[in-house]
């Protein structure tokens, strides 16, 4: 199976979010399945500026119609890093006018000729696409960015007559970001008016690159069974809830994997001490010590640690959190830290509050790599209370340090962590905490809930070893993958009529 990956970030290369850690990932465990996995990606300075990777210039360079304007892109090769056995060749499609900025999408403001990179960047990957020795079999794309390729690919079928078989995917990782822009944009994309209609390319009058993949997409993908539910209805939808209900047989939710060589409590570096779920304990009392010196205090606290790590967003429902650590921070029942970034507003009431409870809040405002991997070695709870979640993956590092995640029932969260109910906890199913209601009491009995069972070691060291065995690898969500694809190639390709 020859399988093309087309993103707008993938790591190490250029990372703002989860994107770029499912595309630096995937492909490698689909090579160690045995397909044969090409990476294409914009040239952004940051792929050069951080000589992350050796990036090497191909010669290639050719001309890519914009409009009625032709911009040049210019080749260059990389390889993806990764485990013996694995072989992606990673293509970065260059033009400084467009990717020698500063940053990937813009800074406050969103760079206002985003779509015009896009629509090139879309174009200039079929082109190369195009030119390689063996026709792809399956064009997978991710989100908005690359939403335009599918279309292309139906559309202008002619300009690239070896893709003319492929299959495409269309995988959405958040559909908060459509890539919706003004109208006139649709003349630089160079597809026929009569596409521009409300069943496929327009969106309330404007141009929705997201809405465009979904529609033209042979299958379309996301990143959990239950987000895939969630958003062929309002509010998960976004307004979109139409269009995905149309292709709801088509749509599947796969979970994202998460790297276990990067988080893996038997190697990490970060670590005082490495351990695994027969020395759990151990372990987490080095950690322990070892984030209570980091933090600057003259011991490690015996109550449990409750953390939080994260986006210090609405999303991540930080509304949650102020209200559990506003009931339950003076209780003298746990400690709490939260290590995040984010809303300004956020990080001051925060600060307010930890200020308030010194022996109760730890704050850490920023983000630190290493002191990620620390706080998820020696917390016994970790928070996520998401108003939405697609995936998430803190849940699972989490489960892999031995830390319980405590989750709000959304996305990803519901298919990944299963209630510690006492039918559950006896048959040994449980994996964490899980609460339904979008308020702050619920949060504090899911976490009182927690610390009465964290209380009794006969249950909760048997919680804590099983978490830290299931198998939240990539190499099970590429199978899933590799399932989904050859589903695609089987089917005959969506066609591409206008209404």
């Amino acid at each position: 199976m020859r399988v093309l990956q087309v993103a707008s970030e993938a790591a190490p290369f250029a990372k703002t979010g989860g994107l770029a850690d499912v595309v630096g990932a995937l492909p490698g465990a689909l090579s160690r399945l045995g397909c044969t996995v090409t990476v294409a990606l914009p040239a952004y300075r940051e792929v050069f500026s951080s000589r992350r990777l050796p990036v090497e210039p191909t010669g290639w360079e050719f001309d890519v119609p914009v409009g009625t304007q032709t911009k040049s892109a210019k080749i260059h090769q990389a390889r993806l890093p990764g485990k013996d056995g694995e072989d992606v060749t990673v293509y970065l499609i260059g033009n400084d006018s467009y990717f020698d900025r500063p940053t990937l999408y813009g800074g406050a403001e969103d760079y206002p000729d985003n779509a015009e990179r896009f629509i090139f960047f879309s174009r200039a990957v079929l082109e190369l696409a195009n030119r390689f020795e063996q026709p792809c079999d399956i064009i997978h794309t991710h989100d908005w960015q690359t939403g335009l390729i599918p279309a292309y690919q139906k559309v202008l079928t002619a300009q690239w007559p070896r893709l003319s078989k492929a299959r495409t995917l269309h995988t959405i990782h958040n559909m908060a970001y459509q890539g919706v822009f003004w109208h006139w944009d649709m003349l630089l994309t160079g597809i026929d008016w009569r596409y521009f209609n409300w069943q496929q390319m327009e969106y309330f009058g404007q141009l929705n690159l997201l809405k465009t993949g979904i529609v033209f997409a042979d299958l379309v993908s996301t990143v959990s069974p239950t987000y895939a539910r969630e958003i062929q209805s309002s509010p998960g939808g976004c307004t979109l809830e139409g269009v995905l209900s149309d292709r709801g047989d088509s749509l599947v939710g796969i979970v994202n994997g998460i790297d276990t060589d990067a988080w893996n409590p038997r190697t990490d570096p970060h670590l005082p001490r490495p351990y695994d779920a027969a020395d759990v304990v151990e372990g987490k009392v080095a950690a322990k010590a070892a984030l209570a010196s980091r933090l600057g205090h003259g011991g490690a606290d015996p109550r449990p640690l409750v953390a939080f790590v994260g986006r210090l967003a609405e999303q991540k429902g930080i509304g949650l959190i102020f209200d559990l650590l506003g009931r339950m921070a003076g209780s003298g029942r746990a400690r709490f830290l939260v290590l995040g970034t984010g809303d300004p507003r956020a990080e001051d009431g925060l600060r307010r509050m930890a200020a308030n409870h010194p022996g109760a809040i730890d704050l850490v405002i920023g983000f630190d790599e290493g002191l990620a991997h620390l706080v998820q070695g020696a917390a016994d709870m970790l928070l996520m209370p998401s108003l939405y979640e697609p995936c998430g993956l803190t849940q699972l590092y989490a489960m892999r340090y031995g830390t319980i995640p405590i989750v709000r029932a959304t996305g990803g969260l519901v298919d990944t962590v299963i209630d510690a109910t006492p039918d559950a906890l006896a048959s040994g199913s449980a994996s964490g905490f899980v609460f339904d209601d979008v308020d702050g009491g619920a949060l504090v009995h899911a976490v009182e809930r927690a610390l009465e069972i964290h209380a009794d070691p006969d249950r909760w060291l048997p919680l804590v070893r099983r978490v830290m065995g299931l198998d939240w690898s990539w190499d099970a969500s590429a199978r899933r993958y590799l399932r989904l694809y050859e589903r695609a190639v089987a089917a005959p390709p969506l066609p591409a009529r206008v209404p």
